[in-house]
């Protein structure tokens, strides 16, 4: 049976069951496409880390003997248009049945299903095998419940997969060291030289620009500096556990002005990529804490595996748990518009200034930045929250929408 398995940009698991045995019958497709690139204006590190990781994932699908039909942005038959694009493979291929794994926007899981069903062959879908969790696990933890308190999701999810637990109490005597998270850094620890790839992105960047893809931002127009493969989303997450995980917990909520990252991992972008994957990550780190020749304080450990098993695993549950209405609430009836300076990081607000100047420099913010400056910022002058999710989701490296809807929309 000829197969169309399709590959979404956020969806590069090498990992996954499926390429486990190659079949030349089955062809795996991947699309750059204005789709995709147009819906809100994106930073063009964003758009550069997606085309290159992608080209990257499907190089690799093919050393790996894998069939694999790739379309660049400006190739001559993208349609620019997912359901285009896949209607015109499965003709042309003469393709029995069409498989995906499961989206994690709102809007392409419906686009596909709508596909699917009206699809003449068979069709079906598959787990992207990434989460903890299932998409309906917070709903099902939640029902009855008046609220929805994060703390109580993540408690049993220590328990459910026995992280940081002795017998059935926590590590350390508590739940959360959160109140041992909030030190100013003041330049008294050191902060090892960064690591950065340097990938070469002049071929991706030059395509982008022909195709006049509108985007925000800036970008050293040769090298991009996050990791877009496995092998580079490993490096930097085993230099973060040898260098910077000893002051993660301290500092995660410090900012300062010479220092763009401090203690953040930087595998944001690999995780949401799905390059690596979450459980990787945590037991990577709880390894780390566990043989570490200099001892770690739990505090550093659990900070960290809170943000990942606690409250990634929860947006993404409160994304599915209350989409499509969540994506019109506007509860406090806010009106106004996104100021220019948004745009251009050109105000006289210092903190504003060196927060915005940084998300377009470096498509990157701390969640401190992000919620605490430019998200209250964009409260108390009640900007609509249309406007503020565009934003959000066009500028950081690292958006997508499940994770950055909840975080805020919802806060």
């Amino acid at each position: 049976m000829k197969k169309l398995r399709l590959i979404l940009g956020d969806q590069l698991n090498s990992q996954h069951s499926w390429l486990t045995e190659t079949n030349p019958d089955t062809i795996y497709c991947l699309f750059e496409m204005r789709q995709e690139t147009d819906y809100v204006t994106h930073h063009i590190q964003k758009v550069v880390g997606y085309f290159t990781a992608m080209r990257h994932f499907a190089d690799e699908l093919r050393k790996a003997n894998h069939s694999v039909v790739y379309f660049h942005i400006n190739d001559k038959k993208n349609t620019q248009s997912l359901v285009e694009n896949l209607a015109l493979l499965i003709a042309e291929h003469h393709i029995e049945k069409f498989e995906y794994l499961s989206p994690d926007e709102y809007r392409l899981d419906q686009q596909l299903k709508i596909f699917s069903t009206d699809l003449a062959i068979d069709s079906d879908v598959f787990s992207t095998e990434h989460f903890y969790t299932e998409r309906e696990d917070l709903a099902t933890f939640f029902k009855g419940k008046k609220q929805f308190l994060m703390e109580h999701f993540y408690r049993n999810m220590r328990k459910k997969h026995q992280i940081l637990m002795v017998d059935k109490q926590p590590e350390g005597g508590k739940w959360n060291f959160d109140a041992s998270n909030r030190k100013k850094w003041k330049g008294d620890t050191l902060i090892p030289q960064e690591i950065n790839f340097d990938t070469n992105v002049e071929e991706v960047h030059a395509d982008i620009k022909k195709a006049g893809i509108k985007t925000i931002g800036e970008i050293n127009s040769k090298y991009f500096e996050y990791p877009i493969s496995r092998k580079q989303s490993l490096e930097q997450l085993s230099y973060f556990c040898e260098h910077l995980l000893v002051h993660f917990g301290d500092y995660q909520d410090a900012m300062h002005t010479d220092k763009i990252y401090l203690y953040h991992s930087r595998i944001s972008f690999a995780m949401n990529s799905k390059i690596i994957s979450p459980k990787e990550v945590v037991n990577t780190v709880l390894e780390t804490y566990r043989k570490q020749k200099e001892p770690i304080d739990i505090s550093q450990v659990e900070g960290f595996i809170r943000q990942i098993l606690g409250w990634r695993e929860y947006m993404r549950g409160m994304y599915w748990m209350l989409m499509p209405d969540y994506k019109k609430e506007n509860f406090l009836d806010n009106k106004n518009k996104l100021p220019d300076f948004f745009w251009t990081g050109k105000t006289k607000m210092n903190c504003l200034k060196n927060a915005i100047n940084n998300s377009l420099e470096n498509g990157y913010a701390h969640h401190i930045q992000r919620l605490m400056i430019t998200g209250n910022f964009a409260l108390l002058t009640q900007i609509h929250p249309d406007e503020i999710d565009a934003w959000y989701l066009g500028i950081y490296v690292d958006a997508i929408e499940w994770v950055q809807l909840p975080n805020t929309r919802g806060m």
